[in-house]
C-alpha cells in the first residue's frame, strides 16, 4: 500500500475535510483506515464509488496519520484534484 501518495500538499485529512471535497466533486483517492467506525466511513466511501473514486484499505488510524504527517490517528484521507 503505497502511502507515500500523501506526502503531498494536496491531501485532506478528517472526514469533515474529505466529506466537503467530495461534495464539490474534488478528490482524486480516499484512503480509509481499517479500524475507522464504519457508520462515519461507510457513507463516505459509498459516495467515493458513486463518482469513481478510488479507495484505498489502510491498516490502522495511526499509520494513516503518520502518512499525512499529523501526531495523531486518521480514520479517513483524501488526496484532492
Amino acid at each position: 500500500m503505497p502511502l507515500n501518495e500523501l506526502a503531498v500538499p494536496e491531501r485532506v485529512t478528517g472526514e469533515r475535510q474529505v466529506r466537503r471535497k467530495l461534495e464539490v466533486g474534488r478528490l482524486a483517492k480516499l484512503f480509509i483506515a481499517e479500524d475507522a467506525d464504519p457508520a462515519m466511513v461507510g457513507p463516505l466511501e459509498a459516495e467515493a464509488r458513486r463518482q469513481d473514486i478510488p479507495v484505498e484499505r489502510v491498516s490502522d488510524m495511526v499509520r494513516l496519520g503518520r502518512a499525512c504527517a499529523i501526531s495523531r490517528g486518521a480514520s479517513v484521507a483524501g488526496i484532492k484534484r
